[in-house]
């Protein structure tokens, strides 16, 4: 549904669509690599209530919040963004009454920007880059600044708040293992905070651990201990180590470069129909280069956090790509010589 209606809504109204939180569907498709066509799946979580995953992780956030009763009708949540969660925040904070304010950097998408605004967001915008290269820390000085000045804040702190893995752990996991009947290989899932790889991981690792669970990365992201670099991908990667993930919750970690990201935004985009944002296009990447150094994998499923709605004017648009020095080519799709759709779908 679009914002600008999803704002006008009624109270009831907005109830029924966070009821559609969750049970997000599955796609096939498949990547012809040496000629053979490999089936993945992808998990939609673009058709949550406010088009990502992280309506999940907002949902859990806000809700652990209630349960300790650090909410009242006068709080007002804050939070720093990279964009989706901020917006999932805005939408559950409109439902229940509370403020929000919503710490954000040049890096956030127009897209993002607007929904928020249009749920009553108040929009707090650091343009000062960290010690790393990204703003993630620097936002997160902001928000501490924030907090000190005023008793009225509440902060969710999706960078450790433990209900951020068991939001995943309980809801995420289980609908994939439900959904494959218990039967996956591969697990693919994209990285920021940690919190859905580390919640997914630990279901899996508890459901069937023989799922080989892998790790997605941005190049230039530190989450795995490699070195910080400037990247134009949103929605994945971190300026710093992850406070939920412990090595025992994923087998492989894999690092992904802007261009193969979105290439295979653009590529699945054009033969499929399916637009998926940039931290999914780096998922399918990555699985592409899982699938042909293993040839006998065969049950695969790619997390695919959002949409690529958010992304018409970046990845979706080749005046931008042009002026990030950004040519993208074939040989960003790495193995894959086709995408195909197939037509069924899982709910």
């Amino acid at each position: 549904m679009d914002t600008a209606a999803i704002a006008d809504l009624a109270p009831v109204e907005l109830n029924k669509l966070a009821q559609r939180l969750g049970n997000t569907p599955m796609k096939s498709v498949h990547l012809v690599i040496g000629g053979v066509a490999r089936k993945i799946h992808l998990k939609l979580e673009s058709e949550n209530p406010t088009g990502s995953v992280k309506d999940r992780t907002g949902y859990g956030l806000i809700q652990a919040l209630e349960a300790k009763n650090l909410l009242h009708k006068n709080s007002t949540i804050i939070e720093s963004t990279s964009g989706n969660l901020g917006v999932a925040l805005s939408f559950f904070c409109k439902l229940k009454g509370y403020g929000f304010v919503a710490v954000v950097d040049p890096k956030t998408t127009q897209e993002n920007l607007g929904k928020m605004q249009a749920l009553g967001a108040q929009i707090e915008m650091v343009d000062t880059p960290d010690e790393n290269g990204g703003y993630l820390l620097s936002r997160l000085r902001r928000v501490h600044d924030l907090c000190e000045s005023s008793d009225s804040y509440v902060w969710t702190n999706q960078y450790g708040n433990p209900a951020n893995p068991q939001i995943h752990y309980s809801s995420t996991g289980p609908e994939i293992y439900e959904q494959m009947q218990g039967e996956v290989d591969a697990l693919f899932v994209a990285v920021s905070t940690g919190g859905t790889l580390a919640g997914v991981g630990q279901y899996f690792r508890e459901a069937s651990p023989t799922t080989s669970i892998i790790g997605v990365d941005a190049h230039g992201s530190v989450v795995f201990g490699t070195p910080p670099a400037p990247r134009k991908l949103t929605g994945i990667g971190s300026s710093r180590p992850s406070s939920f993930i412990t090595g025992n919750l994923y087998d492989l970690h894999m690092l992904v470069r802007d261009e193969e990201a979105f290439a295979f935004c653009r590529t699945l985009w054009e033969t499929t129909s399916i637009k998926v944002g940039g931290s999914s296009g780096a998922v399918i990447a990555a699985c592409a280069q899982y699938l042909q150094a293993h040839p006998e994998v065969k049950n695969v499923v790619c997390l695919c956090a959002d949409g690529g709605d958010n992304y018409a004017n970046s990845i979706y648009n080749d005046e931008w790509l042009q002026k990030q020095g950004l040519q993208l080519s074939k040989e960003h799709l790495g193995p894959v010589e086709e995408i195909i759709l197939k037509t069924s779908s899982i709910r």
